[in-house]
Parts: structure tokens; sequence; C-alpha cells
């Protein structure tokens, strides 16, 4: 099935895949070949696809994804490599983000902040994750 991946920034990713797991909004869901249509809210986390009966995982950002037939598209903030994510750089933003959390902010910064902060740990876990390995 083809897994296509858009960013603001472009397509960051497209490509034939045997399965996909994702990180929705009520848990992880799992994605094989001619599964139900389906449209779902994601949430910052980790997305892993497998190829040739390898796994590789991606950090990726809340948004959307929609399934037909052997076609899945997901629309994300964010879909980042583990050799992407520059941890140091990464941990100094979540700091700040944390930090600037507990000022007095406006509800509609709150919610950038926390989706800021959602996006940065996603990036962490999937950069330790891979170190620990």
């Amino acid at each position: 099935m083809l897994l296509e991946i858009v960013t603001p920034e472009g397509k960051a990713f497209s490509d034939d895949v045997s399965g996909v797991v994702l990180p929705g909004a009520l848990g992880e869901m799992g994605i094989l070949p001619n599964h139900a249509a389906l449209v779902s809210t994601l949430t910052a986390g980790e997305l892993r696809y497998t190829k040739d009966a390898k796994s590789h995982e991606l950090a990726i950002g809340a948004g959307f994804v929609e399934i037909t037939g052997d076609h899945v598209n997901v629309l994300t903030e964010m879909a980042l490599r583990d050799a992407d994510i520059d941890e140091s750089a990464v941990q100094a933003a979540l700091d700040r983000a944390q930090a600037r959390l507990k000022e007095d902010v406006l509800p509609e910064e709150t919610a950038a902040i926390e989706a800021a902060i959602a996006n940065s740990m996603a990036q962490l876990h999937l950069k330790r994750k891979r170190r620990a390995i």
C-alpha cells in the first residue's frame, strides 16, 4: 500500500509499505493493505511502517490520516527521522516551552505551547529509543 506523509513544508515521505502503525487520538492504530476507509485524527508520537520486512520510525506531530483502499495519507505538522533530530536543540526548545507555559499566557498561546511540547516529546522519545537500541 502507498504511504504518503505531507507536512506544511511538502511531501516528507512517499513509498509502498506493507504496514503502518499510527498514534491515533484513542491509541495506536495498525493499518494493513485493504483496510476499511477511515479518516481520523493523529496525536504527536511515533509513526512506524514496515517495508521489505524491516521496521522504520518517524516522529510526527498532530494531524490527520485518511485511509482509502491501499492508500494511507498522513497530514501532519512534522515528520522527522531519527537522524534529522538534534537532541540538544529539541531539549532546549522543550525547556523553553515548559518555562513559557508557567507564565501568564493567553489560552490560544497555551494550545500552541502544548503542541510544541508534544512535538518535542515525540522527537526526544524516538531519538532516545533509537540510541538505547
